[in-house]
């Protein structure tokens, strides 16, 4: 049987921090979107994997945290804001918690630092990862899948010490360059002859963690390309999942989706999301699971032997 996973990199402002000047286009609709999304997965009955900032858990912040072994400019960006719901937001996190779907919640770590970066040593990994699950404890929510920020995949051994399961890898280059002929791959990505993203398989790692690689950015083809191409057939990403959806199903592999909820600045990002479910939904049966990373995880490292993708 085939599975489809997506898992999406909740952040609100954190996905930011380190920005010159925050993305006001991304953010203005920010909550809103996670709320569409979260209404649509209620729709198609579909669950999802949300890795969350642990920022996110708090009722509120001054900007201070004194044991954190992160430089106190890290955390300066969040001081004087005047949005302080895009810093803090545990109400948008229960509502996941309380959603009807079976949904996941991730960690997405504590500040979204970049984990290769070099100011992010392993007591800061270390540091980030314990904030996000005492914080997690006490609403109840045990956490066992990890999304690295920027997708910078790093300190894997503190990742499995802090008792996290899985983790979302990086998607394999194989029909995705990162050049200046990207756009136009992605372009004839879209195309009636366009080329389909990459099924992965569950692997465990020398740490015991499970890595689940992504096989799609469903916001990932934007800008000319995306006009051009839509212009001539539909929306590109909308044909690219399906066609990874049709290769998945019946088979022993896995599709997995990513976003970030403020991917969606508009109708139209709202419009790809309605499609991309509504295939996923048509789709699934005897052939095709839709399952959150944790399961994934369990079922790799699974004693029954019968038990495919």
């Amino acid at each position: 049987m085939g599975t489809v996973v997506i898992s999406l990199d909740a952040e609100l402002a954190w996905g930011f921090v380190d920005f010159p000047v925050l993305p006001e286009r991304r953010l203005a609709r920010a909550r809103e979107m996670w709320l569409e999304l979260l209404d649509l997965f209620e729709k198609y009955d579909l669950p999802a994997t949300w890795a969350v900032v642990g920022h996110l858990f708090l009722e509120d912040c001054d900007g201070r945290h004194p044991n954190h072994p992160l430089n106190a400019a890290w955390f300066d960006r969040e001081r004087p804001s005047e949005h302080e719901e895009l810093w803090c937001a545990p109400d948008l996190i229960d509502t996941v918690a309380d959603a009807t779907v079976d949904h996941e919640i991730a960690c997405h770590s504590f500040s979204h630092v970049n984990f290769q970066s070099s100011r992010a040593s392993k007591s800061v990994a270390a540091a980030e990862l314990g904030r996000c699950h005492k914080l997690a404890d006490r609403c109840g929510i045990e956490l066992s899948s990890f999304v690295f920020p920027r997708n910078r995949v790093a300190h894997r051994d503190v990742l499995a010490r802090s008792g996290f399961r899985c983790y979302r890898g990086r998607q394999p280059p194989c029909w995705h360059t990162d050049n200046r002929l990207t756009p136009l791959v992605r372009a004839v990505s879209g195309s009636p002859l366009g080329i389909t993203p990459p099924i992965v398989h569950p692997r465990v790692d020398e740490h015991g963690l499970v890595e689940i690689p992504a096989s799609l950015l469903l916001f990932c083809f934007e800008g000319w390309a995306r006009q051009i191409t839509e212009t001539l057939w539909a929306d590109p990403v909308v044909k690219m999942v399906q066609r990874g959806v049709d290769q998945v199903d019946g088979g022993d592999g896995i599709f997995h989706l990513w976003l970030h909820p403020n991917n969606l600045i508009n109708d139209a990002g709202i419009k790809r999301m309605e499609s991309v479910l509504s295939y996923i939904d048509q789709k699934r049966g005897p052939g095709l699971a839709v399952r959150t990373m944790e399961t994934v995880a369990q079922r790799t490292v699974g004693s029954a032997p019968q038990q495919t993708w």
